[in-house]
Order: C-alpha cells, then structure tokens, then sequence
C-alpha cells in the first residue's frame, strides 16, 4: 500500500517532505537550533529572491522571443560550432550563483538544448573575467592564458563525456 502510494509521488515531493519531516523533528528535538535555521533560510530567500525573479523575467522573455526552433538550430540535435561556442562563451558569460542557472538551463533542456552544451556551460563557469587580471598579478600571464585555454578545452571534452553518458543511460 505505501509503495503503491510513494510510486505516484514524484521525487521532488519525496525530498521535500523529508527535508520538513526533518525539521519538524529538529523543532522538538532542539528548538533554538530550529529557529535559528528557520531565520537564516528567511534570510536565504531574502537574498535569493531578486535573483530568481531576474533568471525567470529572462526565461519569461526568452519564451517570448526565441522559438524552439530557433533554439535547437544552435544548441539542439546537429547543432555544431555554434553550440559549442554559445555554450562557452554563455558559461563564461555568466554571472550569479550558479543555482540560479538550474532552472534556465533546465527550460532550454526541454526545448532540445543538447546535454553536451549544458555541461559545457557549466563547466565554463569557472573562467570569470573579472578575475583574470587577479590571476594575471599572481601566476602570470602564460599560466593564465594555459589554464584558461585547457578549462574551455576541458569543457568541451566534458561536454562529449556527459553527453556519451546520458546517451548509454537512456539506451
């Protein structure tokens, strides 16, 4: 009977009733402890609201504007050099905490948005402009150009991997 009911239930909703089913026993086993991370997730979405409202207003208006069709032209199924390079520069591009990427990357996901690019995005995120000129004063330039040029080659390789992966998983 309790099989049959957790089958119709999602994961997502299993995760969250555990998560509060946790909480609610932290409650009576230390309330101080409850409260106090009760208060720091209020301050959590405090921080993380304006964000979120940013990354979904740009799913919002990316439905909008960019079809489908458009989309899986440079980042679906027989999508090339500009998958790659959109997906590259698009990682490093970015900007936020990475968690609030999830859902975008998700909604392109189901548009066709190849496993590949995703990863490749991603993994990208770790070459940050901002910072470079940091890594220049302390490592040098050649160090910086190298690590730069083999995180992007990297990325792609990681790219093919996942992808590869995915593909044995489903079969």
């Amino acid at each position: 009977m309790i099989n049959r009911i957790l089958e119709k239930i999602s994961e997502k909703w299993i995760f969250l009733i555990a998560v509060i089913a946790l909480y609610l026993i932290l409650f009576f086993v230390n309330f101080n402890l409850a409260s106090q991370a009760f208060f720091q997730l209020i301050y959590l979405f405090q921080k993380i609201i304006p964000v979120f409202a940013l990354v979904f207003a740009f799913m919002f208006f990316s439905n909008i504007f960019f079809e489908p069709k458009k989309i899986l032209k440079f980042v679906g199924k027989g999508a090339g050099l500009k998958g790659w390079l959109i997906s590259i520069i698009g990682g490093i591009l970015s900007t936020g905490p990475i968690y609030m990427w999830y859902p975008l990357l998700s909604d392109l996901k189901e548009k066709g948005m190849r496993d590949c690019f995703i990863a490749a995005f991603l993994y990208n995120r770790a070459v940050k402009i901002p910072l470079l000129p940091m890594m220049i004063y302390y490592f040098g330039l050649p160090f910086t150009i190298v690590l730069s040029f083999y995180m992007i080659l990297f990325s792609i390789i990681n790219g093919i991997v996942v992808d590869k992966l995915v593909q044995m998983k489903l079969k």
